[in-house]
Order: C-alpha cells, then sequence, then structure tokens
C-alpha cells in the first residue's frame, strides 16, 4: 500500500474527500502538520522528519494548507516542502508555486508578465505614495481595493469609493496593495476556475450578497459554463504561475472583457463541488499520483 502525507490543520471536509479517493486506489494517507515537520542533519539519516514516516519518506505529498505564523516559522514551513522535492517526494502543489501566488503582488507581477489580463496593481510600503496612488486613481473616476498581501478568504479587503475613504487605508503589516475595482454590473459576481494539469475542468459563477464575492463571506455558488474565455485565461494563469493545479478567480468588466484577479494555490472546492458533477476530489488524486514515480502509478492503476 502506498502511503501520501497530507499537510494540514484542519483537515475538515477536504481532507476527509482526499483520504477516501487515496483509500479507494490503495492508498493510506496521514494528516500532518508541518509545525510538527523537522529537518535533521545527520549522517545516514532521514533529513527531514514527518510525524507517522519515522523509517521512510511518503510517496508524495499533497498541501492542504501552509500555517500562518512568523516570517522565520513560514519560510521554515515552505524550506521543509522544498527539501522534500530536492529529495525526489513528489509535492502537490510545491513550495514554490505556494509561494508565487500566497504572495498576491508577485502573482499580479508574473500574470502581467506572461500577458495575462489582470487589473492595475500597485504594491508600496510607504504610505504617503499608497495615498497619492488613491488619490490618483479616485479623482480619475476609478475605484480601489486594498488587500492584505498575504490573505485569503476575503478578509481584511477594504474598498475605497470616494477621496473621503482615502484617510482609512490601512497597510498589512507595512504594505499596500492597491488593485483597481472592476465594476461587474448591478448583482456582485466573478467566477472560480478550477484547473487540474493544465486544464480547466470546472467552474462556478459566485454571487456575493456584498461587493466580496468569497464564499467564505457568503457568496452563493452557481454552476457556470467553461467558455474559452474563462477556461483560456485560467489555463494561462496557471501556466504562468507553474502549478500543477489551481483555483483561478476571475471578473468581467462592463465591456465584457475577462480579468484574474486572484489565483490560489491551495483552493477550496467544497462549494464548486456542490454546483458542477465531476468529481474534483477524483480528479486531483488521478493528476497527484500519476506524478508519484513507477510504483505508485502502478498501484494506482491497478487499484482502478
Amino acid at each position: 500500500m502506498g502511503r501520501i502525507a497530507i499537510m494540514t490543520d484542519d483537515p475538515g471536509w477536504h481532507g476527509a474527500r482526499l483520504r477516501s479517493v487515496f483509500a479507494a486506489r490503495d492508498f493510506d494517507s496521514t494528516y500532518v502538520s508541518l509545525t510538527e515537520c523537522r529537518i535533521r542533519i545527520e549522517p545516514d539519516r532521514l533529513p527531514v522528519i514527518i510525524p507517522g514516516f519515522d523509517t521512510a519518506l511518503p510517496d508524495g505529498v499533497f498541501v492542504r494548507g501552509v500555517p500562518g505564523g512568523s516570517l522565520d516559522e513560514v519560510v521554515f514551513y515552505l524550506d521543509v516542502l522544498h527539501a522534500l522535492k530536492l529529495l525526489g517526494v513528489p509535492v502537490y502543489n510545491d513550495g514554490r508555486a505556494i509561494e508565487r501566488t500566497v504572495d498576491k503582488g508577485m502573482t499580479s507581477f508574473l500574470l502581467q508578465q506572461a500577458g495575462v489580463a489582470t487589473p492595475a496593481t500597485w504594491v508600496v510600503c510607504d504610505r504617503v505614495q499608497a495615498l497619492a496612488i488613491a488619490r490618483c486613481e479616485l479623482e480619475a473616476g476609478n475605484e480601489l481595493v486594498s488587500k492584505p498581501l498575504f490573505g485569503s478568504q476575503g478578509e481584511g479587503l477594504q474598498r475605497l469609493q470616494t477621496l473621503g475613504d482615502v484617510g482609512q487605508l490601512q497597510s498589512s503589516q507595512g504594505v499596500y496593495y492597491l488593485q483597481r475595482f472592476v465594476h461587474c454590473g448591478d448583482e456582485s459576481h466573478d467566477w472560480r476556475v478550477f484547473v487540474i494539469d493544465g486544464q480547466a475542468i470546472a467552474a462556478m459563477r459566485r454571487c456575493g450578497s456584498s461587493w466580496l464575492n468569497n464564499v467564505a463571506q457568503g457568496a452563493r455558488c452557481e454552476w457556470a459554463h467553461l467558455s474559452d474565455p474563462l477556461s483560456r485565461l485560467a489555463e494561462q494563469a496557471v501556466r504562468a504561475l507553474r502549478m500543477n493545479y489551481g483555483g483561478v478567480d476571475l471578473i468581467r468588466d462592463a465591456d465584457g472583457d475577462y480579468r484574474v484577479i486572484e489565483v490560489n494555490s491551495i483552493p477550496a472546492w467544497k462549494g464548486l463541488q456542490s454546483v458542477c458533477e465531476i468529481d474534483v476530489a477524483e480528479r486531483l488524486a488521478a493528476d497527484f499520483l500519476s506524478r508519484c514515480g513507477g510504483d505508485c502509478r502502478e498501484r494506482a492503476a491497478a487499484a482502478l
């Protein structure tokens, strides 16, 4: 039986689904927190210590969560993922992909460099500069969204609609990430497209109860047809960020043009699963195990 480590501090529904689909393919899986992992540099010893894998490293590591913490702690958690990959253990998504996407500033930069349509964005540390950018945009008739550089699920977002809002602008740990607000019509909505192995497999339309469209903020999920612009842009975004899989958030402006606003390397899919017929966990497991070496591929094929 193959052995998989699922990196998470909160397995929940997603962890249970992954364990179920791995078990159906004859793979045992263990929940592991990155906070419990260690790096050990001693002769003839495993250099990475993972609870539950005392005598051998796992056949693969599926990352479902990277804990927050100090800069030193987060760097260490990512070091563990980097080390595992260097030791030949498939890591899904790997540490580099997580670094490129957890940092919204780098995500925006890489999307722009790859020619993927994304809203105008500014990242600065100086408050005077941030206020000047905000005033300039608002005077030009644009609105802005201020976001934490590191954050998810719509937490910590601030919308600047008038010059009177400028004084309320808050930094996130001394950094200002400002993105031009995209008006999408009378009803606030956007799209989440799920991409696995370079292919968009499913999409949903998220309709917010406010201007925020995150499911965690109460948005309603609707099945969405994977039109060419949606699938093409989402696939381009995942390719630009060199990810095994990802959840891509897109919005359509008043002219009908789509733009990528965020890319998630550890995306949830419970909301998407509630409105689509594709078994997302099954597709993830199949792609992940196909990357876990010959023995894993043979066991997975035998189980199927």
